[in-house]
């Protein structure tokens, strides 16, 4: 294929994933093409794998399409990864190209739910992607030789997967044989099948609250405190998310009002800055940060 053709065939690719709506008149203007040669390389796309969409007079590659999910699970974002991303650019002055530039190509290829993907490598990816297509087709899995640590058991799991937590570490499932919802780490799959069955119990399905120490669970307990400059500023370099937690009360003061999913997470982080954190109406909280400075003094 010569290069002014294939110059031609990712100019129009450009323009069938971007967000906005194209009819093939639109299309052969923009590009200086006669429809014809415009419906020869949607045929071209279309014997390549790609999925043509077409809504009315608008025309779209999709992009599930095989090809394009290939290439979009090569760089996933996490919460954390896209909070900060999308406010380094929000950040850019208005007048400045590059960030239009910088939303448009970032936003033609993800959207703000795959924004909350991440980055996986060798068989934990292919499980990720293998999971992801199952919540997206609504299909049961088969988790093959699932490592349980609760159990210390090794055992094949069919579950109905319906949500990630922070960095795909693990997944939450319905199990239809015991008829809960359970977490599985992702690195404890050996191997993800897809199954030819539909999700028989999706009214079951409880999305899990994950806090903003990454820690995701069904239990929500509430935690108020104040926050000197040193750790509001610690805080939300380490959480970005806790961010919209906290409420200003001074120019060197902060309150922190929010849920967490156990006292583990936010308890490694007070422990290390007792010196510029006040608990407020967390009775629980205190009895547990007095359980675990008792173990130092035995």
């Amino acid at each position: 294929m010569d290069q002014p053709k294939v110059e031609r065939l990712l100019r129009l690719m450009k323009m069938l994933t971007a967000n906005n709506k194209y009819t093939i008149d639109d299309i052969a203007e923009k590009l200086g093409m006669s429809q014809r040669t415009i419906y020869r390389y949607v045929d071209t796309f279309r014997e390549a794998g790609f999925v043509v969409k077409k809504n009315g007079n608008y025309i779209k590659l999709d992009k599930h399409s095989p090809y394009f999910k290939d290439i979009s699970q090569l760089v996933h974002f996490t919460d954390e990864e896209a909070h900060i991303l999308k406010s380094a650019i929000e950040s850019i002055d208005e007048t400045n190209i590059i960030k239009q530039n910088l939303k448009n190509k970032l936003y033609s290829v993800y959207d703000y739910k795959i924004l909350a993907e991440c980055v996986t490598k060798g068989s934990n990816a292919r499980n990720v992607n293998n999971l992801s297509e199952a919540m997206q087709s609504k299909r049961q899995v088969l988790l093959k030789s699932y490592k349980s640590a609760n159990s210390n058991h090794i055992s094949d799991r069919i579950i109905e997967p319906y949500e990630f937590t922070t960095n795909y570490i693990q997944v939450w499932g319905y199990e239809p044989e015991s008829g809960e919802n359970k977490i599985f780490k992702v690195s404890r799959i050996s191997e993800v099948e897809i199954l030819d069955k539909n999700w028989e119990h999706t009214k079951e399905h409880r999305p899990a609250y994950m806090d903003i120490f990454r820690i995701s669970s069904f239990k929500q307990l509430p935690v108020k405190l104040q926050l000197g400059l040193k750790a509001s500023s610690l805080l939300v370099e380490e959480y970005p998310l806790a961010e919209k937690y906290l409420s200003k009360i001074s120019d060197t003061q902060y309150i922190l009002e929010t849920n967490v999913c156990s006292y583990e997470g936010i308890g490694r982080f007070v422990l290390g800055l007792l010196d510029d954190i006040k608990i407020l109406h967390s009775p629980d909280f205190i009895e547990f940060l007095k359980s675990r400075i008792a173990l130092f003094n035995e």
